[in-house]
């Protein structure tokens, strides 16, 4: 099940440069999207809302790492929260379809 979620009362900030995302194991391989089989990148945000923040690692797929860097505020388009178990843990997974960048002098809420 996808989760899409509501960002207009949240502003997000990169915390760490775009990663690309590897499959574990003694020889990885950078991870593809499953439909696209677009590389998967990695990006670290700080969603703060007005009860606090939290970070956040959002999935992005492109043939190239989004063009964000630490500190510029973004506005993810599309962003899904994927919720997860496996061998006896869980989480949630999200994922966007973009990172924008927000306009200098704009809120990203």
């Amino acid at each position: 099940m996808r989760l899409i979620i509501d960002t207009s009362k949240v502003t997000f900030t990169v915390s760490r440069d775009p990663q690309a995302k590897m499959e574990p194991g003694a020889n990885p391989a950078q991870k593809r999207d499953r439909n696209t089989q677009m590389p998967l990148w990695t990006v670290q945000l700080v969603a703060m809302a007005d009860d606090g923040a939290e970070v956040i690692n959002v999935t992005v797929a492109g043939e190239q790492p989004p063009k964000v860097n630490a500190g510029q505020l973004v506005t993810p388009i599309d962003l899904q929260a994927i919720p997860w178990a496996q061998n006896g843990k869980n989480g949630t997974a999200f994922r966007a379809g973009e990172l924008k960048l927000v306009a200098a002098g704009k809120s990203a809420a």
